[in-house]
């Protein structure tokens, strides 16, 4: 296991079996988000795509939560999410632009499949944080919220916008207006939850999943990635001719050349 300096205890990173596991800690705040774990979570995220010996990613949440989204206690210190600061406005939002492109849209571009590991609530930008991954774990009490109507918010962190594209605009607008909290059966069924499992089996769950993804064919998994991501952006018939050179690209590697010898003497394939 190979341990991550990331600058701050409110993040916490490691590389085991192929996966950089990545975990939000403030547990005593139900990992609230902080200045120190965003920066930290921006600084790693790059780190984790370029390492050699990482091939797929596992973001969660230490203790009873995922991630609670803003530290809504902070605001109420500060008076509110833009009291306490002498930074103007526009360069507030420019800040935070860059931030969100650093960290959700970091995520939801990861070059190697990422997994998140939901041991319970994922709210306001902490949902945008969960949605952004590939693949989603939780347990019997994992919840999602929208959250931010109830503090009296819009809404940040990419929340609306990939909750809509995975839940549809129809149940999208039901929880941003409405903000309630979605149990894992319920968010399941709504495409926000891959598998839900015993509680005390998700650390190992998710850590195996994203372990069988790391197993898999570099070259292979980084196409599917980015022709997945494609589909959000293109028609079929341009989405389909920017498959084409990365499946023939996908043909000329060692690692299929293994695959198809592994197939035919009925054998798992050793991917390099």
């Amino acid at each position: 296991m190979r341990e991550i300096d990331t600058g701050t205890t409110d993040l916490l990173a490691h590389v085991e079996r192929g996966v950089g596991v990545v975990t939000l800690n403030r547990p005593d705040r139900r990992n609230a988000l902080s200045p120190e774990m965003l920066s930290a979570l921006a600084a790693v995220l790059p780190e984790l795509e370029a390492a050699a010996d990482v091939r797929a990613l596992l973001l969660t949440g230490a203790g009873a939560a995922f991630c609670a989204g803003g530290d809504v206690k902070e605001f109420a210190a500060r008076g509110g999410e833009g009291g306490g600061t002498t930074v103007p406005h526009e360069e507030r939002i420019r800040r935070q632009q860059v931030l969100q492109r650093a960290t959700t849209g970091r995520l939801y571009g990861f070059a190697k499949p990422t997994v998140a590991a939901l041991p319970g609530a994922a709210a306001g930008a902490g949902l945008g944080l969960a949605l952004a991954c590939d693949l989603r774990i939780g347990h019997a009490k994992t919840v999602f919220a929208t959250a931010f109507g109830k503090v009296g918010l819009s809404g940040d962190y990419g929340a609306t916008w990939l909750l809509s594209r995975l839940a549809g605009p129809a149940r999208a607008r039901r929880a941003m207006f409405l903000g309630e909290r979605i149990d894992a059966a319920t968010a399941q069924r709504w495409g926000l939850l891959d598998w839900v499992v015993d509680a005390e089996e998700l650390a190992g769950f998710a850590l195996d999943t994203a372990g069988e993804l790391a197993a898999g064919s570099p070259e292979s998994l980084a196409a599917m990635k980015k022709n997945l991501l494609d589909a959000d952006r293109f028609d079929l018939p341009d989405a389909m001719d920017r498959e084409v050179p990365r499946h023939l690209a996908c043909g000329l590697t060692e690692n299929h050349r293994e695959a198809v010898r592994a197939f035919v003497e009925k054998r798992p394939p050793a991917f390099s």
